[in-house]
């Protein structure tokens, strides 16, 4: 059982090279090939985009800033916390030795204070530390410094001045942080320390900072050229191919690395989308060839029983047998016209706006009641088991002449004395409708080649048809996500088309009764 296509009997073959087709590799003296001239040069000029043009580029540096913040922020943490460290444990060394000097005051009098100031603001002493004791009129009587600093800054209990000490030509300054004291009797004692420490920390923590943001910007501008160049690489080799592919060469394919990335995922996408794209283009032309050739032989024998008909004249009845004849010629590619519209349509998707609920059942009764007295003429037993209320979502005119080309092909090949049957079931979430005959069937290598268009059998070449009702049912299938099976029926073909059900409850009411 096949009516899926094939060349009439009548036309032929195109490498007999008929003077009335031209060969398509036959070039016409009017019409330049763009191959003579070679590849023909893109319509505007693509510019490369360089790396630092590149939005990785910039994507990058911008991810870049957060951790240049995040630089800043850590080493401000990191020094606000050192800074307050030192200054905490020189405060608390001031405050011990102002306790110590002062309990040397209160218990052994001024002459050991000043004593114990002398030797610790000695040489033997410690270094940085500052010591002045005064009188009641600030009269200097012990200590490093030869004065009360006058440009002393105080905030809270605490002064803060600086003192410059001469060694030769050097003149070096210090900061110093000191702590003020008011003993017995009216005598002054100031005890500091020298802030060189906490100086050279913030020196350091500038210059670490420094050096942080500069590797981190160079760091950061690497990793972007380093981006950008890799991801440009992938881009140019996508471009590269689809300037190839708009060129005309629908066998290129966007290049996978295996990396299994983002762009693996979106080359795969457009290498499927190519595939179906070739496979319309590759589609296209086979329609075109087809209909050229199978369409001439019946537009010649038109064109000729017209032009043998005007040539002898002859009565109202040679005219009329003749116009019959075209008529039926006429119908006949007509037929196949309207198949080809049906199958365009399905496959585009076009027809999806008219898909409703319906009951498949209704269908599947309208076109046995249609064909049962075509299949009894010929002595074919038909026989049907429909069941009812089975509900799919569907287009009912594309569903009826589907079912119609199945029951038509059935009856076509099944010798008399067969049988047909048509059967409508569920099986599970799915509805099932089967056409099977007892003709001699499709052998299993062919069943995918025969729901091609105009792909005939050798068995079908002595039957008409235009080898377009298989192709239809295929698209049809495809239209409603349906699943198509040719199956052997021992002897014979079982076609099944499985649909999705509609929920309950979708049809209307009319349509369910």
């Amino acid at each position: 059982m096949s009516d899926s296509g094939g060349k009439d009997p009548g036309v032929k073959d195109p490498g007999g090279k008929d003077p009335g087709v031209k060969d398509p590799g036959v070039k016409d003296p009017g019409v330049s090939d763009p191959g003579e001239a070679g590849r023909p040069a893109p319509a505007r000029a693509t510019r490369r985009v360089g790396p630092f043009r590149s939005s990785t580029f910039r994507l990058a540096l911008f991810s870049m800033a957060p951790f240049g913040v995040l630089v800043v922020i850590l080493f401000g943490f990191l020094y606000i916390g050192t800074v307050e460290l030192i200054d905490a444990q020189a405060n608390a060394t001031i405050e011990a030795e102002v306790r110590g000097l002062s309990e040397q005051y209160n218990g052994r009098g001024l002459g050991r204070l000043i004593q114990v100031i002398q030797e610790r603001s000695g040489v033997n002493g410690e270094k940085g530390s500052v010591y002045l004791l005064t009188g009641p009129d600030l009269t200097p009587l012990a200590g490093n410094l030869r004065s009360w600093p006058a440009d002393a800054v105080q905030k809270g209990d605490w002064l803060s001045f600086t003192v410059q000490h001469r060694t030769g030509d050097v003149v070096t300054t210090q900061q110093i942080r000191a702590r003020p004291f008011r003993l017995a009797g009216g005598f002054r004692l100031l005890v500091g320390r020298d802030m060189a420490e906490r100086q050279e920390f913030q020196v350091v923590i500038a210059k670490t900072l420094a050096w942080a943001l500069g590797i981190t910007i160079l760091l950061g501008i690497a990793v972007a050229i380093y981006l950008s160049r890799k991801l440009l690489r992938r881009v140019e080799a996508v471009a590269a191919t689809s300037r190839t592919i708009v060129f005309g060469d629908l066998a290129r394919r966007m290049p996978i690395d295996g990396s299994g990335d983002e762009f693996d995922h979106l080359s795969a996408s457009l290498n499927d989308m190519l595939d179906q794209i070739e496979q319309l283009m590759t589609g296209m032309r086979a329609v075109a060839d087809s209909l050229a050739h199978d369409l001439r032989s019946p537009l010649t024998r038109l064109k000729g029983r017209i032009e043998v008909a005007l040539r002898r004249g002859g009565d109202a009845s040679e005219y009329r047998k003749t116009l019959g004849a075209t008529i039926a010629d006429t119908d006949a590619i007509l037929s196949t016209f309207n198949a080809l519209l049906a199958i365009a349509q399905a496959e585009a998707g076009a027809a999806r706006g008219g898909m409703l609920p319906l009951e498949l059942g209704r269908i599947a009764r309208d076109a046995a009641e249609l064909y049962e007295p075509l299949a009894e003429e010929k002595g074919i037993r038909f026989e049907q088991s429909v069941a009812d209320g089975i509900a799919i979502v569907g287009h009912p005119q594309l569903l009826a002449q589907s079912v119609a080309n199945l029951l038509d092909n059935a009856i076509k090949y099944t010798p008399a004395g067969g049988a047909i049957a048509l059967t409508l079931d569920e099986s599970g979430p799915n509805a099932e409708l089967r056409v099977a005959d007892s003709g001699p069937g499709i052998a299993p290598q062919d069943r995918e080649r025969v729901l091609e268009r105009f792909v005939r059998l050798d068995v079908s070449r002595t039957t008409p048809g235009s080898g377009l009702g298989l192709a239809l049912v295929a698209a049809v299938a495809k239209l409603h996500r349906a699943r198509l099976t040719l199956e052997d029926n021992g002897p014979g073909l079982k076609v099944t088309l499985s649909f999705e059900k509609a929920p309950a409850g979708s049809l209307p009411v009319d349509a369910a009764a």
